[in-house]
């Protein structure tokens, strides 16, 4: 597996970092795929980067917490034999090409404070939803979202990023 960590940013934060993303990465793969043939990118900036972003791709001129490019398409969310377009795979590595994750560390100490928990879990949870996203899953009504936050529980308590 091989998760490549971009700063953007001089904007840092006093936890952990590569540690929590790798462990959330790992444990969602490990729950959805089973295998560690999987390359991503997380790119870490601040809230003028991701505002930036958001404009550009979703058309929001806001910061947002964490933005997710995937680039599989999923016939069925989370079931990797499912993926349409298996020629997504990097020629070097012969690792499948998940996508690209990009959070704002400044959204992850706002909402850690205004969530009332860590830093830790707040990275924790913004890279396992952001995962899940790269995985097909969605939040667009009431049933996927209850189905997302279920899942996303699942992944960060089995990575042990519970709520303080």
């Amino acid at each position: 597996m091989n998760v490549e960590i971009i700063y953007d940013t001089e904007y840092m934060i006093d936890i952990d970092v590569d540690r929590i993303i790798n462990d959330v990465v790992k444990q969602a793969v490990d729950e959805y795929y089973g295998d560690d043939d999987i390359e991503l990118s997380v790119t870490l900036t601040d809230n003028d980067g991701i505002k930036k972003l958001n404009s550009e791709f979703r058309e929001i001129d806001a910061p947002t917490d964490v933005l997710s490019f995937p680039m599989l398409e999923f016939g069925t969310p989370g079931d990797f034999r499912t993926i349409s377009d298996t020629d997504i795979v990097d020629p070097d590595t012969d690792e499948i090409m998940l996508g690209d994750i990009v959070i704002s560390l400044e959204k992850v100490v706002s909402q850690a404070l205004e969530y009332g928990h860590s830093k830790d879990r707040e990275l924790a949870f913004l890279v396992a939803h952001s995962m899940l996203h790269l995985m097909g899953y969605d939040h667009m009504n009431d049933e996927e979202r209850e189905d997302m936050e279920k899942r996303q529980e699942d992944i960060l308590e089995s990575a042990g990023y519970t709520r303080d």
